[in-house]
């Protein structure tokens, strides 16, 4: 990070913001001219600091309201046995997101479907059949308070 002066944070700050923003008005937020400022966002996007542009969607419109953390343990945690996992886990379009933790279990993964029944379908014939799960622990959001970009 210390390739990035004020203005690269600047842009990658507007750019989270608002990722169609024109880069006319970047330029303009940045304090640049909109030549200087495409020059550095192709060069942040270069170097992997901008790894691409993704539109926020609700969910809850598009029928995937009901969001899930599940907890996996799993019985091997080789370096073979977390890599079948990871390669596994990328094929179950239900999970959001997957983390694997420093804890008393080895991955949390954000599970997102229409309702609870249908978490139950991917938890019990999805999940649970991924490589070596030996266990998994679900905790249902109630509600969501904050999350980035809305």
């Amino acid at each position: 990070m210390s390739d990035l002066d004020r203005i690269d944070l600047s842009i990658t700050r507007e750019l989270q913001k608002n990722g169609r923003i024109t880069v006319t008005e970047l330029a303009s937020r940045v304090g640049l001219s909109k030549t200087p400022c495409q020059v550095r966002m192709r060069r942040l996007e270069d170097q992997g600091y901008i790894t691409g542009y993704s539109a926020m969607v609700n969910q809850t419109k598009l029928g995937q309201s009901h969001v899930a953390f599940a907890q996996v343990t799993l019985n091997d945690t080789s370096s073979k046995a977390l890599a079948a996992f990871n390669t596994a886990v990328k094929q179950i379009s239900a999970v959001e997101q997957c983390h694997m933790m420093a804890a008393n279990f080895d991955y949390l993964l954000k599970v997102r479907t229409k309702n609870m029944a249908e978490y139950r379908q991917v938890l019990g014939e999805q999940i649970s059949s991924l490589p070596h799960v030996l266990q998994t622990s679900s905790f249902a959001v109630m509600e969501n308070v904050k999350d980035r970009g809305l």
